[in-house]
């Protein structure tokens, strides 16, 4: 295959999964829409520049997702390290408004309060519609460390948002 057939194949893989890609990023990201597009983008063009290096073990699409997944890490860490050396700074966020603004700051703030795994395994598997499986290949992990991240987070979960269940 030429080098010029490579660039329209990964051009089709762009289109077909910068949605989803911006989405996971933005979940994993907490909802910050600037930082989601930033982060898939960047994923995006490692997976361009790695593209010699993938070896078809997986499908193409888990492939990039682990990158995805490792870009997305890689900015809450620096994120934390900005924050932690220069304060907090607002960033705009482009989030779906619910109807309680309270409850969407509940719910992110029980996200983050996951561990790394655990709020990735979460993601992937119950808001992106991941199998197990997918999510043990995006993440490098055994399907058992997946499961046992998704319990423990879910757990978490239930317990930070409680009094909303017994609410209705």
């Amino acid at each position: 295959m030429s080098e010029a057939d490579l660039d329209l194949e990964f051009e089709d893989f762009v289109r077909a999964h910068r949605a989803k890609a911006v989405s996971l990023a933005w979940r994993l990201l907490g909802g910050d829409r600037a930082a989601a597009e930033d982060v898939a983008h960047d994923a995006f063009v490692r997976a361009h520049r790695a593209r010699g290096s993938y070896r078809a073990e997986a499908a193409l699409s888990t492939w990039f997702y682990r990158i995805l997944v490792r870009q997305a890490h890689n900015h809450r860490r620096w994120r934390a390290l900005r924050e932690r050396f220069l304060g907090p700074r607002e960033e705009p966020s482009a989030a779906p408004v619910l109807k309680d603004p309270g409850l969407e700051r509940r719910i992110a703030a029980a996200l983050a309060a996951l561990s790394a795994g655990q709020r990735e395994a979460f993601i992937l598997v119950h808001l992106e519609g991941f199998t197990v499986a997918e999510a043990a290949e995006v993440l490098g992990k055994a399907p058992g460390t997946v499961k046992s991240h998704l319990a423990r987070a879910t757990a978490s979960l239930r317990s930070a948002l409680r009094d909303l269940m017994e609410e209705t």
